[in-house]
């Protein structure tokens, strides 16, 4: 028996040593499949097949680069260089770049991410005279994005029946007229969206013959990762690929298809035994996560679903504490619970911040958990918030580095023409767009010649200094690595200056971010090619990899001790020791859309059962009596969902209310003595805490007078109506944005901007 063989389960081992035909890899959560995965690949190498005959899809960079790591380490060779890992739109982007001729795109083609598509819709809408509070950008592009997806063109769009007939009832008759223009608009500018990578793949495929009988020879080996969650362009696309050799293996879980809203659809996984003949189908049904207690609620609440595959998931782990059901007051007191809890379960067991995680239908319920955890100085990471790369300056300076690659892209040009100011105003902008549109020319083409079209003078002499900046910098794309251009883009066009000028909190925090993103782009051109995928270190290969991260791939703060709070969307693929599922109530999980509909409403239960799954250790499922709601407070019955898990599971012992949660919070001064007596370790933080409690519970003198804060100087003693009484330790800034950094008596120190904070002198 071969090494890498020894680690797998019988039904794993099953599932790798299957070469030949289609084969259905059932994974239930946690069981392992990422390494029957990568250990089918490396099998399939040991077994003669051609890396380069083998490609294997997944749905985040992350996931391709752990497999590709796993396969070097298991054949002891570079060979897993020549894999084609990735994920759809990087796989696709690569391939679409090596036939963009036959398309009538340029190779070096942009990459639109969704903001650069929802500006060019904007755009669109205003330059259509349309009311852009009713034809909203995000709307129109999820209309445009679920048509790609669907392998609808804007021809078909505008002739489907039903499609007109939604657009008709919502009173957008005019999406269909939006979607022409935009799709016309992104192919004059050389450039794709994220939907196109799908879309013109497929177009490839279907409308080249020989394109597509040279990747089926090419791909004669096929893996799909998450198959549950593919759409129906992703679809079409593999069993184009794949139906010459018919070695495909799709890896997935029906349990687990949580994506209908952006188009993935349960249905690829359901009937693939139906799309291929002698298909293979291999449960992974032991769970390496969870204990069995949570593993025996997992199984009952799926069971309910009558559109699955069944399995059912059982462990070798410890039978584990019964789910815990916590029912509280209001969502304020929910929240409070959970900060208090987690207080608790750090001082009894040991744990850290970053093993617990909160877990909610929809973002707009962070609120109170955000609130009680701040409360409770307990850091927590809001999972989901503003990605760097879609921060202003950092699009700025990333528009720079694309017209160097590719200047025929519009939109990036006309966001940095006159960014930073150098005299080149809307009414210039509008005559040079109005002149390419006329002459069907691109918006670089015509500023070459900005006489031509009646800018002369001042205007016209910016607009050629400008070309001429872009020309000069352009020469440097074939000698200059990504970081030489990038920091002499920063430089020389005075992006980098006005952020470092401008002294306000926001404005070092954006200076911050530039370099930040210049201290990235000298890492990815510094990153020894052995480590990696095979790449160069242009600035064209920079580009590409950073459009296509996703959120989760770029997640810097993984390490850092926060107690995560997240949709359950955003945890699919997570685990965590101690879970908490909160807000499980009728009209919110399930939510009142899916509760006329048996499809959606399954869905929402798979939901429950991917949140569930996260646990490792513990579960709390938690629901509030009441909570405001559009203004209103209203009384709220727990979630069908729970009554689904019969009571030998639960532990409702820890029910919750404002009472308990008080208990709690009065026995917490107790349990922080008894716990530093018995654990000596223990004893800074609970003197910490006890600090952190004295600086939340500080009363203000009764005849608190805030203070002129231009009169405060170092060595100063003040009381702050929260943090209590501090010595100013030092002052920075100017005297409109004066920071005072203080130390505080029991607060600990903090930075303050004196504009805005209230202090009384003491002496």
């Amino acid at each position: 028996m071969q090494d890498y063989l020894n680690g797998l389960n019988e039904q794993q081992r099953v599932a790798v040593e299957h070469i030949k035909g289609p084969l259905m890899i059932v994974a239930g959560a946690g069981s392992g499949k990422t390494k029957v995965l990568t250990t089918r690949i490396a099998h399939l190498m040991k077994h003669g097949v051609d890396a380069f005959h083998i490609l294997a899809l997944t749905f985040t960079n992350k996931a391709a680069a752990e497999m590709k790591e796993r396969v070097e380490h298991i054949l002891g060779n570079n060979e897993a260089r020549n894999l084609y890992i990735g994920t759809f739109h990087s796989v696709f982007a690569r391939i679409l770049r090596a036939e963009a001729t036959r398309l009538g795109y340029p190779s070096n083609f942009t990459i639109y991410d969704t903001d650069d598509a929802k500006s060019i819709i904007k755009s669109i809408v205003h330059d259509m005279n349309l009311d852009d509070k009713h034809y909203k950008p995000a709307f129109v592009y999820n209309r445009i994005s679920a048509a790609k997806n669907s392998l609808v063109n804007p021809i078909e769009y505008k002739e489907d029946f039903h499609i007109q007939q939604e657009d008709a009832r919502s009173n957008r008759p005019l999406i269909g007229e939006i979607y022409d223009t935009y799709w016309k608009r992104c192919f004059k500018n050389g450039a794709m969206d994220f939907d196109d990578l799908l879309f013109k793949m497929y177009f490839l495929l279907n409308n080249f013959p020989e394109a597509l009988a040279k990747y089926q020879h090419r791909f004669q080996f096929i893996l799909i990762d998450e198959y549950q969650d593919t759409n129906v362009a992703q679809y079409k696309i593999i069993k184009m690929l794949g139906s010459v050799h018919e070695n495909i293996c799709v890896v997935g879980d029906d349990a687990q298809s949580i994506y209908s809203f952006r188009g993935a659809t349960i249905q690829n996984i359901m009937q693939f035994q139906s799309d291929y003949d002698d298909v293979k189908v291999v449960k992974l049904e032991q769970n390496y996560r969870s204990t069995q207690s949570i593993l025996n609620v997992a199984n009952k609440i799926i069971a309910n679903n009558k559109n699955q595959i069944p399995k059912a998931l059982w462990t070798e782990n410890d039978e584990g504490e019964k789910i815990k059901l916590v029912r509280t007051m209001t969502d304020n007191d929910e929240g409070k619970f959970i900060a208090d809890s987690i207080q608790e379960m750090k001082l009894r067991n040991h744990y850290a911040n970053k093993d617990f995680v909160v877990l909610y239908r929809t973002n707009a319920q962070s609120r109170a958990f955000e609130e009680s955890l701040r409360k409770s100085n307990i850091p927590y990471k809001l999972v989901g918030g503003t990605s760097f790369y879609q921060r202003k300056e950092i699009k700025d300076l990333l528009a720079y580095l694309r017209i160097l690659v590719n200047p025929q892209d519009e939109e990036n040009l006309k966001r940095i023409i006159n960014y930073p100011a150098r005299g080149i105003g809307k009414t210039s902008i509008d005559k040079i767009l109005i002149a390419a549109d006329q002459q069907n020319k691109s918006f670089w083409e015509v500023i070459q010649f900005p006489e031509m079209v009646g800018l002369r003078g001042a205007g016209g002499a910016a607009i050629e200094n400008f070309t001429n900046m872009i020309k000069g910098f352009q020469t440097m794309l074939e000698k200059g690595n990504a970081y030489d251009l990038a920091f002499q883009v920063g430089k020389h066009t005075g992006l980098v200056a006005e952020l470092y000028n401008d002294k306000s909190v926001e404005g070092l925090a954006r200076y911050e971010n530039i370099q930040e993103l210049l201290n990235s782009i000298k890492e990815f051109t510094e990153t020894p090619d052995e480590e990696g995928e095979l790449r160069d270190k242009s600035l064209g290969s920079y580009l590409q990899q950073i459009t296509l991260l996703t959120d989760a791939d770029n997640n810097k703060d993984e390490n850092v001790d926060t107690v995560k709070l997240m949709t359950i969307h955003a945890a699919k693929g997570l685990e965590f020791p101690c879970v908490f599922v909160v807000g499980v109530e009728e009209n919110l999980f399930p939510n009142t859309m899916s509760l006329y509909d048996r499809d959606d409403l399954e869905e929402e239960r798979r939901l429950f059962y991917v949140a569930i799954t996260r646990a490792k250790s513990r579960l709390w499922v938690t629901y509030a009596n009441s909570r405001y709601r559009f203004g209103s407070l209203i009384q709220n019955d727990p979630s069908r969902f729970i009554d689904e898990i019969p009571e030998q599971h639960l532990d409702k012992t820890f029910t919750g209310t404002a009472h308990k949660a008080n208990a709690i919070n009065n026995s917490y001064s107790n349990l922080l003595h008894k716990s530093f007596e018995k654990t000596p370790s223990l004893k800074p933080l609970a003197e910490k805490l006890q600090q952190q409690k004295a600086a939340t519970a500080h009363q203000p003198n009764p005849n608190f007078k805030a203070d002129d804060a231009t009169t405060m100087q170092v060595g100063m003693k003040v009381e702050h109506q929260k943090f209590g009484f501090g010595i100013i330790a030092a002052l920075e800034g100017g005297a409109n944005n004066k920071i005072a950094t203080i130390d505080f008596e029991d607060a600990g120190q903090k930075k303050i901007m004196l504009n805005y904070a209230k202090l009384q002198i003491v002496y």
